[in-house]
């Protein structure tokens, strides 16, 4: 694939990740960039999302716009170089990795602690000591 093309397919393969992950949806991208960093200013985006993330998916975008949309003089060539390519595809395993990723990191291990004091609780209330279950019971 040629490196403008993955240009072109990243700036895409963002759009989609801003319109699941943060729920924000319009017709264009730009938009929902600026929507989203309105979200990060005031404290409203989801967790993960910085502004220097948003500002690396802009420079995606306009980088990625090469491709997207013809330019006003069709004779002009802008090329994306391969290295440049890599960095635009480092960007989506970067974000994948800290939005969908350690998203799913978290919320298994908050639901784990949460079983187990959900168990301790149930056992309590049976009028069990916790550590029953796990061989450290009182043994007076």
């Amino acid at each position: 694939m040629s490196p403008k093309a993955s240009a072109t397919l990243a700036r895409r393969c963002l759009q989609g990740m801003i319109r699941d992950f943060a729920g924000i949806s319009k017709s264009r991208l730009i938009d929902e960039i600026k929507e989203l960093k309105r979200m990060a200013n005031e404290d409203r985006a989801p967790k993960g999302v910085s502004i220097d993330a948003i500002e690396a998916i802009d420079a995606v975008r306009q980088i990625g716009n090469i491709g997207a949309h013809m330019e006003a003089d069709i004779n002009i060539i802008v090329e994306v170089d391969p290295k440049e390519a890599e960095e635009l595809i480092g960007l989506i395993e970067l974000l994948f990795e800290e939005w969908y990723v350690a998203r799913a990191a978290r919320e298994q291990r908050f639901a784990r602690l949460k079983g187990i004091a959900d168990e301790k609780a149930a056992l309590k209330a049976a009028g069990k000591s916790p550590n029953e279950g796990l061989g450290l019971a009182d043994k007076r």
